[in-house]
């Protein structure tokens, strides 16, 4: 029998999220769902996508971003990622969420890669759910609620010392209503001085809120270098004490002396893994970014300024030609640049490989959509994962990337119908040529789209078509974790 439907992709090579094999299809597409995957030849439709030779997956899930303000600011906010592929982000980590807390003046790093006291305006998540249904986002949006953001609220800004048992419940009940309000989980950003201070236990009574929610635990850990394995017992024992999954942010060895010790991090984690659910995310690159701070400074770790406050004509250049223009130190040229952000090139690429390639890794950018000049993870991740990563250097199939970016994370996540394509998922889809895809973003030129990402769909709706850029469909939802 003939059936019609809004949309129909012909002739693809179908990677459909799973990590099994690809194969050629049809996708029929109604609505926002996928109605039927096959030899689709007695249907018809609205529109008709010749994809001969070219690549179907689920739209990508950015299992790591610091997007929750972008997500509020329209289609042009969110090219970094529709450019890519990307159709749901995961907003909130590090214990950075702009809800639930209103600030009056700005917030401490590095709550402020967000932005400054303007967009600190959502005192309950409630609030911030609302605003994504009244003007919707072009992209799913997936989102965990900050420790740090808590602890300043409910400390008053004095985070500089554990919380009071008092404060600690009044974070706990604000998690609590956040998670009921359709928040999904919890971070930690415990490298940073607003929350370094926490301790386990601390972190443990506020977590307690995501027991009988269904939560997941998402933490910064509080030391990638010489301290790392330590950080991961902290992990594993948070999550096991409030019973919940858990995901490790960014997963990473840092500094020289550290390069190497994947080889002991990751079979940590399948050890762990045999008795909780754990996982993590991965960036493909050997730098990271985040807020400046001069005291975390090293001679052997080179700093590139992605914004400054006081000096942002010097975005984009090193800090030591910065130091060496003012006849100052590194040290004291970092102080003259705060508030500032930085790219740290603290990583070995035989990690980020071992790391990457590992069955529980995710792809995350962690890209920072609000820096002057940032890391070119914004603008290149999931294009550099697919080109560079697996077809180029057979680091791992094309099928096992995409389910890196899709189907696996959709399910540490609890994301139900998403991250497949299957008859009855979400027509959450990317089309992309296997042959060319790759990222152009570079430390030197980082906003730049990716080449071979040809077109993006969220919910049905098409988000970004190479070579136009951007559409005006805002079809993006609020996804809620849901086992």
């Amino acid at each position: 029998m003939a059936m019609r439907c809004d949309m129909i992709i012909r002739d693809g090579t179908i990677f459909d999220g799973t990590g099994a094999p690809r194969f050629n299809a049809d996708v029929a597409v109604s609505g926002d769902r996928i109605i039927a995957v096959g030899e689709l030849g007695a249907f018809s439709a609205d529109r008709e996508v010749i994809a001969t030779g070219k690549a179907v997956a689920p739209g990508f899930i950015d299992a790591h971003t610091h997007d929750d303000r972008a997500v509020l600011c329209g289609p042009s906010c969110m090219l970094c990622k529709m450019s890519q592929g990307v159709t749901t982000v995961v907003v909130g980590n590090c214990g950075i969420s702009l809800s639930p807390v209103r600030m009056n003046s700005r917030p401490p790093p590095p709550l402020d890669l967000i932005g400054d006291e303007s967009f600190w305006i959502f005192d309950s998540f409630a609030e911030y759910a609302e605003q994504l249904e009244r003007d919707p986002s072009p992209v799913n949006t997936y989102a965990l609620i900050g420790h740090m953001s808590l602890r300043v609220d409910a400390m008053n800004g004095d985070t500089s010392r554990p919380a009071s048992d008092k404060e600690a419940e009044r974070m706990r009940h604000k998690l609590a209503d956040a998670l009921a309000q359709g928040a999904s989980g919890f971070s930690t950003g415990l490298y940073y001085p607003p929350n370094m201070h926490a301790p386990t236990d601390e972190v443990v009574a506020v977590a307690e809120a995501l027991r009988t929610a269904g939560g997941i635990y998402v933490t910064h850990m509080r030391n990638e270098a010489d301290d790392v394995l330590l950080s991961i017992e902290e992990t594993l024992k948070i999550g096991r004490a409030v019973d919940v999954p858990v995901v490790i942010s960014h997963h990473k060895c840092t500094m020289p002396e550290n390069f190497g010790r994947s080889t002991e991090t990751l079979p940590m984690i399948d050890r762990s893994f045999m008795d909780q659910q754990v996982a993590f995310d991965v960036y493909p690159y050997v730098a990271g970014s985040t807020v400046l701070i001069p005291d975390r400074l090293r001679q052997d770790v080179a700093v590139q300024i992605t914004w400054s406050i006081p000096h942002p004509e010097m975005s984009g250049r090193t800090l030591t030609s910065i130091a060496q223009a003012w006849g100052v130190t590194d040290h004291e040229a970092a102080n003259r640049l705060l508030p500032a952000g930085g790219i740290f090139f603290q990583m070995d690429e035989a990690d980020v490989r071992r790391i990457m390639a590992h069955h529980l890794a995710m792809i995350g950018s962690d890209g920072l959509p609000h820096d002057t000049f940032p890391h070119p993870r914004l603008w290149g991740t999931f294009p550099r994962v697919l080109g560079h990563y697996a077809r180029d250097l057979g680091l791992f199939s094309m099928e096992a990337a995409v389910n890196k970016m899709t189907g696996h994370t959709a399910a540490v996540f609890g994301m139900s119908g998403r991250g497949v394509i299957r008859p009855g998922a979400y027509a959450d889809l990317v089309l992309f040529d296997p042959e060319s895809v790759r990222d152009t973003a570079t430390f030197e030129n980082p906003v730049s789209l990716a080449e071979g990402i040809l077109e993006t769909w969220v919910n049905g709706g098409s988000t970004y078509v190479h070579g136009v850029g951007a559409t005006d469909a805002r079809r993006g939802r609020l996804i809620t974790r849901n086992l």
